[in-house]
């Protein structure tokens, strides 16, 4: 199968980082953007940004931008719909797209390899990633055939993605959390402060 495309998932409302774009927070002196885009870019097809509001402020990465099509901060689904869209008036010839939170400051290598190679073993349509018991359904293989189903469960009130994927099918593979969880997620100042701290204990994370 052909790469994916990465979808950086921007669209939040940085709420409990008191405001701003989270994936614009510094760690180890580049954007947690910037590192996201540093270790997905060798796994995809290209890469592109959903996010809401003025597209400058994301202008220095020069990825496309693309805002959610389903209106009130509809949540990731609708960001993940966005993705699929994109990729399909865009990218014809590409079968996924691999979705993630622009505020993972540490993804692994591996992450599309593994997704593809449990999503196959299990024969079922999606895959997401888990680590220390716990899964991450923002973190996924999409494909595209999927978007209508997903169009049509967003425009009927559905949110939660770990309420949408199990009624299609869903695999998930498991990485290690030691000597860090690799989906470490940026979501406070603290959390910020830490993942400084990380980056300065572990400089090839």
């Amino acid at each position: 199968m052909s790469k994916p495309l990465g979808v950086i998932l921007a669209g939040g409302l940085s709420s409990r980082m008191g405001g701003g774009d989270k994936p614009l927070k510094m760690v180890a002196g580049q954007s947690i953007l910037a590192r996201v885009i540093a270790r997905l870019g060798p796994q995809c097809d290209g890469l592109i940004l959903n996010a809401n509001g003025d597209p400058a402020r994301f202008a220095a990465f020069a990825l496309p931008v693309a805002a959610d099509s389903i209106d009130g901060f509809a949540g990731p689904l609708a960001g993940i719909l966005a993705g699929l869209d994109w990729a399909a008036n865009h990218r014809p010839y590409v079968t996924d797209i691999l979705s993630l939170p622009a505020d993972c400051p540490f993804l692994p290598v591996d992450l599309t390899a593994r997704l593809i190679a449990v999503r196959r073993a299990a024969d079922v349509p999606l895959a997401a990633a888990a680590s220390g018991g716990w899964t991450h359904p923002v973190i996924g293989l999409w494909p595209i055939t999927l978007r209508e189903q997903l169009r049509a469960a967003l425009l009927n009130g559905e949110r939660k993605i770990d309420r949408f994927t199990p009624k299609i099918g869903i695999a998930h593979a498991e990485w290690p959390v030691d000597p860090f969880d690799p989906f470490f997620n940026a979501n406070t100042p603290e959390d910020v402060e830490a993942a400084n701290a990380l980056a300065v204990r572990f400089p090839s994370a």
